[in-house]
């Protein structure tokens, strides 16, 4: 048995590039897979291995003051979520392209709503449920009534601002997967003057974990080989279908065309029928990949 950790922190780190360096031969050493993003304004992985590693990753992370509270979502998992370890410096610890000055390290405000307060707020009158993911991830699963936008990237975020200004007089509840988009977007909209806006603590992983994941609707998309986790056992339902036949599924794959790389629901019998491509044109590629029946792919085209 395995674990795989999710998690984060926006915290100023001045020698960013150099811990990188740093954190990676430590991952090694240790013999975790997975992917760490350091910035100046934080650190974003998502690290797999036997709970022993996992516990040590933890426990060495805690005795720096910086991480020393940081909140992990930890999974059970039969193998490792990755093939390969990166840690890689960004400028951001997710890419926003909203301006470095909002960072949410730097707040003092407390919008931080457990997953039984959220919960609690969801459904009220004068609460909007904003999903700031972007749109393969919100079609595979999001929370009922909630809002979503038509973004391809996070980034694309601020050309959506005026479609939210109808929402300015009411309480913004915002979630995404584990918590790191949403803690930038709910600092981004205080910003832009949106009064009252919170966020879900731990994102809709923790949520599942928490209350059993009630109203949210499909599954989570995730980034890692899993690709998508079921997060409600209190009220599941599924919302996607099949691309090829139609029937409902959430199994979320890659086309098997690098070219391509389409992120698309397909069922398990049309993966294998089209091994895993997402059209016919698709399937003539001279570069197609090995059907692989999880519909994961290791990245080998750059063009």
């Amino acid at each position: 048995m395995y674990q795989t950790l999710l998690y984060y922190k926006y915290v100023r780190i001045a020698n960013a590039a150099e811990l990188a360096e740093q954190h990676l031969q430590f991952c090694k050493q240790l013999g975790l897979l997975g992917r760490v993003l350091i910035a100046d304004e934080g650190i974003n992985g998502t690290v797999s291995g036997t709970a022993a590693q996992c516990q040590t990753y933890m426990q060495t992370l805690a005795q720096d003051e910086r991480f020393a509270d940081i909140h992990y979502k930890i999974d059970e998992v039969n193998e490792p979520s990755f093939v390969k370890m990166h840690v890689r410096y960004k400028t951001e610890i997710v890419h926003s392209d909203l301006p470095l000055a909002v960072n949410p390290a730097d707040s003092d405000v407390d919008n931080h709503l457990s997953p039984a307060e959220f919960l609690a707020m969801k459904d009220q009158e004068d609460v909007v449920v904003l999903d700031v993911r972007s749109n393969y991830e919100h079609q595979l699963g999001k929370f009922k009534n909630a809002v979503t936008l038509d973004i391809d990237n996070f980034r694309n975020l601020p050309e959506h601002l005026d479609e939210l200004e109808q929402y300015k007089g009411k309480k913004i509840l915002t979630y995404c997967t584990g918590g790191i988009k949403c803690e930038k977007a709910s600092a981004y909209l205080r910003e832009q003057g949106f009064g009252e806006v919170y966020q879900l603590h731990g994102g809709i992983i923790n949520y599942g974990k928490m209350v059993g994941g009630k109203d949210f609707e499909g599954n989570c998309y995730v980034f890692d080989n899993r690709v998508q986790v079921p997060i409600n056992t209190v009220n599941p339902t599924v919302i996607t279908r099949c691309k090829t036949c139609g029937t409902h599924s959430t199994r979320m794959v890659n086309c098997a065309n690098p070219h391509c790389n389409e992120h698309f629901v397909q069922c398990e019998n049309c993966g294998g029928e089209l091994q895993g491509v997402c059209s016919t044109a698709c399937g003539k590629s001279k570069f197609l990949r090995a059907y692989n029946s999880k519909g994961y792919y290791i990245k080998i085209f750059n063009g």
